[in-house]
């Protein structure tokens, strides 16, 4: 079977992309000449064309409008710029709505939202799919061939959910396609639980606004349709363009750590996984969830390269208060992104709107024009990533996995568990964050994934697993990799249902112990630590009363009620030589603590970051044959280097140590006498 196309499709003969979202259709023709203009000298390569252009293609049903969006290809493609096609179904024109309301979501109270915004559509409806497919038939028909198009892009930022009548005989298909019959489904539910038991196919409906808490397990099968019900139209549309250009890839949007949809089902049906990320300015954590995020972009994409879409130059507008970014920080996040795998740079957007809802949101052209000090750090971010063309391709290797699943995020926080307090998100960053200050890679990945050529899999949590899940995870510590779990893990079914007897049931053989209390807890529970060396912490929100079955108590309880009980066990995973290790982190300790947890258990695996002692704030991560060094922090920092590099970015040689100013970057690369 012929390779699908995919990012070394974009680019061989670009380098690495740079550019962003263009909205031509929001001004006068002859802006866009001196637009192109300006793309050539900041050395834009790629563009997003069309996202939002559907009532400019398309001013009432069946009549179009192609002539504006021809002359905006032709322009880019004279001017060398190659063009990312959006299909613009994102945002229907009013007249879908006005005509075919049916066609208009409805909220989980029963109330219709109308048009006047974006992403005003059912999933669901025939009339919106049929409408929708028709003008990304017309569109792929006339632009199949056309020498600027690059790349195609489905949609926007998917997430729309709708409880209407129409999803609701959609969700009752899916669930026939799954369970085939109603007392399958009603085990599956447990709805023998507040006489739910379902007698016709026709009494299930989406799960709506109720007056208590509505069945978990029912809302867990509700997320899943929701996330495939819009992958079914993705891939309705993708399917219709890959016809009439099999060589172009074709990609739609994510949006980082996204909860309504599972990006590990769609990532597989993309040719290039693609991002939109927009950190806090304000977030002293920012620089590490962007790592993550960045991180699991790159495992969605299977370890190959991936597309940041959309980065801001500056200040947001959708932020209650928009903090702007100060001067070079966009380039280091931008940077950032390049280091972890990414191969294009884009942003939101290219020139900044006069109207509409994003008036005060950045863009690489600000309302006061190119002669600015952001537009000048543009051209010359544009004019640095063309000295960095050797990196695009390249792999970003990890010795380390981290598993997250969208399932167990969706069944963790229903309503009616034991704490509000406890995430799945959260979890992901605390266990991650020492990971990033000690400068080692990580790849993200699904339970499902193999963990063989990994020498250390962390679990922060895994609320729901499946028999398959954890059996893979118990024979990958067997085997000789070490496993770090984290607290309320392995406690449900992937109906949702508790597995009954001692916790985590699946995981309890390889992890040497077994517990018999969640028990939420304020945020000062003392912890006696004794491992040699090792300090007295505090952890906070959550403890577990467990009991070791063969494993080592590395760290306790020091009062209250579970004194002298375990807080942290290390158990051998096996007997004799290669089998490795497994930990169980009953708590949620400080973030000290954690980190002197994870230090051990790197040290079990034999895994070193990519520098030793970097100073805080300090990024350090290998893609290829570079190391990236990266300063988040407010100071200076000197950061010593183990072997005499070229500086890609200035062209300088280091040797010994390296000075990074705030917000400063260095791409290191041995030295060749």
């Amino acid at each position: 079977m012929t390779a699908r196309p995919g990012m070394h499709t974009l680019t061989a003969g670009r380098g690495l992309l740079f550019g962003g979202d263009y909205n031509p259709e929001q001004w006068p023709e002859e802006v866009w000449a001196q637009d192109a203009e300006l793309m050539r000298a900041a050395g834009v390569n790629l563009v997003t064309v069309g996202v939002f252009s559907w009532a400019r293609l398309e001013p009432e049903p069946d009549v179009r409008d192609f002539t504006w969006l021809d002359r905006v290809l032709d322009l880019m493609g004279e001017n060398g710029v190659a063009v990312d096609l959006a299909t613009p179904t994102a945002s229907p024109p009013p007249w879908l709505g006005h005509r075919w309301p049916q066609t208009l979501p409805v909220d989980e109270s029963g109330h219709r939202l109308w048009y006047g915004s974006r992403n005003q559509f059912c999933p669901s409806s025939p009339v919106y799919r049929e409408r929708a497919l028709s003008i990304v038939s017309a569109l792929a028909s006339r632009y199949a061939s056309h020498p600027a198009l690059a790349l195609w892009h489905v949609g926007n930022e998917y997430g729309q959910v709708c409880h209407c009548d129409e999803s609701a005989a959609a969700f009752r298909a899916w669930l026939r396609e799954r369970y085939g019959d109603l007392g399958t489904l009603n085990e599956a539910w447990g709805t023998t639980f507040w006489s739910q038991r379902y007698d016709d196919w026709a009494e299930i409906v989406p799960p709506r606004l109720a007056p208590y808490i509505v069945n978990p397990s029912q809302r867990l099968d509700w997320r899943r349709f929701c996330s495939d019900a819009l992958l079914e139209h993705y891939r309705a549309e993708r399917d219709i363009l890959r016809e009439h250009t099999p060589g172009t890839p074709v990609t739609t949007n994510f949006m980082g750590l996204f909860k309504p949809v599972d990006y590990w089902s769609w990532a597989a049906e993309e040719d290039v996984v693609s991002n939109d990320w927009y950190p806090e300015p304000g977030d002293p954590l920012a620089p590490a969830r962007t790592a993550l995020t960045h991180d699991l972009m790159r495992g969605l994409a299977g370890g190959r390269p991936w597309l940041l879409m959309e980065q801001a130059t500056s200040a947001v507008n959708w932020r209650p208060h928009n903090l702007p970014k100060p001067p070079g920080q966009f380039r280091l996040e931008s940077l950032q992104a390049l280091a972890r795998g990414a191969d294009g740079l884009c942003y939101f957007q290219w020139r900044a709107s006069r109207f509409g809802a994003e008036r005060f949101h950045a863009a690489m052209v600000p309302h006061a024009g190119q002669d600015t000090r952001l537009h000048a750090a543009v051209r010359a971010h544009g004019r640095e990533l063309r000295g960095l063309a050797s990196v695009a391709g390249t792999p970003v290797p990890a010795r380390v996995a981290m598993v997250f699943d969208w399932a167990s995020w969706w069944a963790l926080e229903e309503r009616g568990r034991p704490s509000d307090r406890l995430n799945a998100t959260d979890q992901l960053l605390s266990y991650y964050l020492p990971l990033w200050e000690r400068g080692v890679s990580v790849d993200v990945v699904p339970p499902s994934a193999d963990l063989s050529g990994y020498a250390l899999v962390v679990v922060p949590n895994l609320f729901l697993v499946g028999d398959r899940d954890a059996a893979a995870l118990t024979a990958y510590a067997r085997g000789g990799g070490v496993l770090v779990v984290g607290p309320f893990s392995g406690v449900v079914d992937e109906r949702s249902h508790v597995r009954t007897g001692r916790f985590p049931a699946p995981l309890r053989e390889v992890l040497g112990a077994s517990g018999e209390e969640w028990l939420p807890a304020p945020d000062d529970v003392p912890v006696r630590c004794r491992w040699a060396g090792g300090a007295a912490f505090t952890a906070h929100t959550w403890t577990e009363l467990v009991a070791a079955e063969g494993a080592e108590a590395v760290a306790e309880f020091a009062g209250g009620d579970l004194a002298g009980s375990p807080a942290v066990l290390r158990h051998p995973a096996g007997a004799g030589p290669g089998s490795g290790s497994a930990w169980y982190v009953a708590t949620m300790p400080e973030p000290a603590a954690l980190g002197e947890i994870i230090a051990r258990a790197l040290a079990d695996a034999g895994v070193a970051g990519a520098l030793p002692g970097l100073p805080p704030g300090v990024e350090a991560v290998r893609r290829g044959d570079v190391l990236f060094l990266l300063n988040h922090g407010a100071e200076s920092a000197v950061v010593p280097i183990t072997e005499q590099a070229e500086d890609l970015l200035t062209g300088a040689v280091a040797d010994g140590e390296v000075t990074l100013a705030p917000r400063d970057v260095v791409a290191l690369r041995p030295h060749a006498e």
